[in-house]
Order: C-alpha cells, then structure tokens, then sequence
C-alpha cells in the first residue's frame, strides 16, 4: 500500500477512534441540553417512593432485565414492536410493575426538555435513586442511552436466567453480559431486598426432581415452615414470600448469611455456594474484606454500560412503550 492509502487508512481509524469515545456514556450528559433533568428523576423518586417502598426493588430488577436483553436500552419498557410479544410479556416480566412510575417521570423530564432525555437513562436513574432513598448503596450512573426499537418476548426468555438456574448456566449468562464471578455474586444481593412469588421456587418444596420430592440443597426446617405458613400449595401463583427474611427492608449482608444456612430461597441463590470461588466470595463479603455497597456500586455501572446505544443508535422516545411514530 502506498503512503497515500496509508495515510487514509490513518485518518478513517482515527476518525473511528474519536467517533467511538464520544459515544461513550459520560457523568452529566445532559448538563448543557437538560441541566434539570437528573434532579427532576430524583426529586419525583425521593417524594413518591416512600408511598410504595417496595418499587425499589422491583426497579432495581426491571433495570437488571432490561440491560440483559439487547443491553440497557429501555427495550423491556416497550409494547409490541415488530410482531411478535414483548419483553414485558415474558414469563420473568409478568410481576414486574411501576411502568406507570416510569412513564410520570418521562412525561415531567418531557416537559422541560422534549426529545433530548431517553427512557433507557431514566429507567437507569430511578432504579439508583429508589435504592438510595429507601436507605440502599449509591452508584454512579453516567449517561448517555439511547432507547432501542425491539423488544421480543423469545429474547427476554432467552437472556434473562431464571430462579432455577444452576451454577453453569448463570456463569454464561453473566459471562455474556460482560460481568464476572465477582459481578454474579455480588449483584445476586439485591436478593437482600423484595420479594418472590411461591410460584418462583415452589418445586423446590414439592416435586423437585418430578417425582414429589424436596430440594436437599433447602435447609429442611424453611422448607417445612415456608409449606406450613406461606406457600402451601405447588399450585400457588399469588402469595409472595420475603427473599431475605426478617431484613427485606434493609440493603445489607443478611442475603449472604442465609447463603451458608442453605436458606437461599432459589435454586439460583444456592447455585452461590457450590462453587470455591463464589463461596470465597460470599465469605469475603461477610468478613469485611470486600465491602458489599463498595462492590455492588462498581458492578451495578458495570451492569448500565452493557452493550448501551449512543450516538445516532437507537432514537430518543417521547413515550417509553412506543416507539417514535
């Protein structure tokens, strides 16, 4: 090659180069195009949270299913796109609520700024400032999203793992979302807030290998307590049960204690402990050698910047469940 074509080569890596750092997510993105708008998601958390507290951790978990599918683009806020279902209508999603949460916040930051502020941000904000203002770990959130333009049901059941994942299959997953171990382990704590229907983990307790039996991986003594006083029935799809209980309300390191008392409610939460390196760990945790609201914040900006659109991808929504018309 020539110096000429060289020297072309060059400059089209180098415009590639400085095309692709700018599109990268950034602390106060909108700064000059919306100055308000970050203040405007936490000021409608902060005053409407405390209504209905246990949001919290359902936005915490609608943010973690959205960024697993197509990445954090808002894509599980989205009705019908091309055909087929949704997201939002895959068995993972189906009690996951506070759309209407999201689209009040979208319309107010809409008002100041039409066009400029994307749903995938502002589902990425509200599920910070919720965990914040019901007394959880801050983390940064640089921004910068844009919102994608498909949403289908077959991806969500494909993506996001489900309670009864073992220990493999949550390692591809995670793996293919860019995070690691550390990230699987420490990101499975949001368990320490929330709840679960009997639904998720019923055949722990009643027909866990088909034939009647019970999951030895469960203590014996909550699996007979969670049959007696809560999920009586395998046929029960409505009574909700508390992941961590006793401190559901409270961010903090009890998830991890039940853990090694083979309390974990799913089969996902003791896939933690069958393995040295998750089991270290979750010990690491509990002794104070990793802490938890340090370690959950970096994975959680790790979790944000997934596979997110910036730039030209994607579009800005005027509403979260459609796209632009």
């Amino acid at each position: 090659m020539g110096k000429i074509g060289c020297f072309g080569t060059l400059i089209i890596g180098l415009l590639a180069f400085v095309g692709s750092t700018e599109a990268q997510l950034t602390m106060g993105f909108y700064d000059n195009s919306c100055p308000k708008a970050e203040k405007i998601v936490q000021d409608f958390v902060n005053q409407h949270i405390h209504n209905a507290p246990s949001l919290a951790a359902t936005f915490l978990r609608m943010h973690f299913h959205d960024c697993f599918v197509r990445g954090c683009d808002a894509s599980v806020l989205l009705n019908t796109t091309s055909g087929e279902q949704p997201e939002k209508a895959a068995t993972p999603n189906l009690t996951l609520r506070g759309f209407d949460f999201i689209d009040r916040v979208k319309s107010l930051v809409e008002a100041e700024c039409p066009g400029i502020v994307s749903c995938a941000d502002i589902l990425t904000l509200v599920a910070r400032d919720s965990i914040v203002a019901t007394g959880g770990p801050s983390w940064r959130v640089p921004t910068g999203r844009r919102d994608g333009l498909i949403s289908k049901f077959s991806e969500a059941m494909s993506n996001i793992p489900p309670p009864s994942s073992n220990f493999t299959s949550l390692q591809t997953v995670f793996s293919n979302q860019g995070l690691d171990l550390k990230d699987l382990v420490v990101l499975s704590g949001a368990h320490t807030i929330g709840l679960a229907h009997c639904s998720s983990f019923s055949n722990r307790l009643y027909n866990f290998t088909g034939i009647g039996d019970q999951d030895p991986a469960l203590d014996a003594e909550y699996a007979t307590n969670l049959k007696a006083k809560k999920c009586k029935s395998i046929n029960d799809n409505t009574t909700k049960v508390e992941m961590d209980p006793g401190s559901r309300k409270t961010f903090d390191l009890s998830y991890y204690t039940l853990l090694l008392k083979r309390r974990g409610l799913f089969e996902s939460d003791a896939a933690l402990t069958t393995t040295s390196n998750t089991l270290a760990t979750i010990n690491q945790l509990l002794q104070g050698s990793l802490d938890f609201y340090s370690e959950f914040s970096m994975s959680m900006e790790k979790m944000g910047r997934n596979n997110v659109k910036t730039g030209s991808d994607g579009e800005i929504r005027k509403q979260c469940a459609l796209v632009n018309s």
